[in-house]
């Protein structure tokens, strides 16, 4: 899950990771929400200190909406649910782009959040109860009201330069609410491609990405080439972010 600026009610979190060229990541997200009102989903990534505005490059991945439907695939099911435990325009200027059915931003620092509309904002506070993102920067998705019941977003993708190029980084930290717990329940399955070596604890696909995954719609996020990993975390765990080291 990652951080919202007003009151949601968030489930079948995916996350897709893989390293770019040059130190760079590859992230893509999706999950299940319910909300009253429009709200922004902030994501808190570790892009290097004062970054520019153009740093992270979005991706528009609307016309693949089946993206991790397609990467579960490739994982044979080893349980009766998949929700089972596996063991295998912006204020201030801001530039903003219009990805898919979503408006996104690159908020480079904590403090240039007072250039974003103040509903796409955190609540004041709540960052100095987080100091490990201080020098972080944030990806920022103005997502709408659904028009009923619980909305599925299509995949949110983007690419970021990385403050530390040995670490794969996964946003999972929870604040829904203002408020940041200590512990906070988890409905996520994560992916990533890493290389050779399975990451501990994750599972390792059968088969290449390319067997089951449609790699010219990722445009450029997947490896086709490559296995892809898997792990799910359903339950109460720290709330924290999730590291995978590649070097």
């Amino acid at each position: 899950m990652c951080c919202f600026s007003g009151k949601v009610e968030v489930a079948g979190t995916n996350i897709f990771a893989r390293p770019g060229k040059d130190g760079r990541q590859f992230l893509v997200y999706s999950m299940r929400f319910t909300s009253a009102a429009d709200v922004a989903m902030i994501l808190p990534i570790p892009t290097p200190k004062d970054s520019a505005e153009d740093a992270v490059k979005f991706i528009n991945l609307e016309k693949y909406e089946a993206f991790f439907d397609d990467m579960l695939s490739g994982f044979p099911v080893k349980s009766d649910s998949r929700g089972k435990k596996d063991d295998g325009p912006a204020a201030g200027g801001l530039k903003v782009v219009e990805v898919g059915k979503f408006v996104a931003s690159f908020v480079p620092a904590v403090k240039d959040f007072a250039r974003l509309d103040k509903q796409f904002r955190l609540p004041d506070g709540v960052w100095e109860k987080l100091p490990q993102y201080k020098e972080f920067g944030f990806a920022v998705f103005k997502l709408k009201k659904p028009e009923k019941g619980t909305q599925k977003v299509h995949p949110m993708a983007f690419e970021f330069p990385r403050a530390d190029k040995g670490v794969l980084f996964f946003p999972t930290v929870h604040i829904h609410d203002g408020t940041v717990p200590a512990k906070a329940r988890f409905d996520h399955s994560l992916f990533c491609q890493v290389g050779d070596v399975a990451p501990m604890n994750w599972r390792e696909s059968p088969g290449l990405a390319e067997s089951f995954v449609k790699v010219k719609e990722t445009q450029g996020v997947v490896d086709g080439g490559a296995h892809v990993y898997w792990k799910q975390m359903v339950g109460v765990f720290e709330n924290k972010d999730v590291g995978v080291m590649t070097a």
